[in-house]
């Protein structure tokens, strides 16, 4: 089980995630494999100050790298995509 500090990976901001944001208020970050939703809210409302109304997650599938005659396979992640309360944000997703 990972600790409150490692849970939250990095947040992921891409033109999807960042309409999400706008349209629906939802913010998107990469979580260790091992965390569970009650660990990701705990870790989002710790980390910052926010009260989370909802948590989905799903795991990514690695995907098949290949680099000249040599194929691998990248390692899975997971997703979580996080409600806030009306009014609360993050401000590292704010522009």
């Amino acid at each position: 089980m990972p600790t409150m500090l490692r849970t939250i990976v990095r947040p992921l901001v891409t033109e999807k995630t960042s309409a999400a944001y706008q349209e629906r208020g939802e913010y998107t970050f990469e979580v260790h494999p091992g965390a569970t939703k009650t660990t990701i809210r705990a870790a989002i409302e710790s980390l910052f100050g926010v009260k989370v109304t909802g948590v989905w997650t799903s795991q990514q599938r690695g995907k098949t790298r290949k680099v000249g005659a040599t194929s691998g396979l990248r390692p899975r992640w997971k997703k979580a995509i996080v409600k806030l309360k009306a009014g609360d944000s993050i401000e590292i997703f704010e522009g």
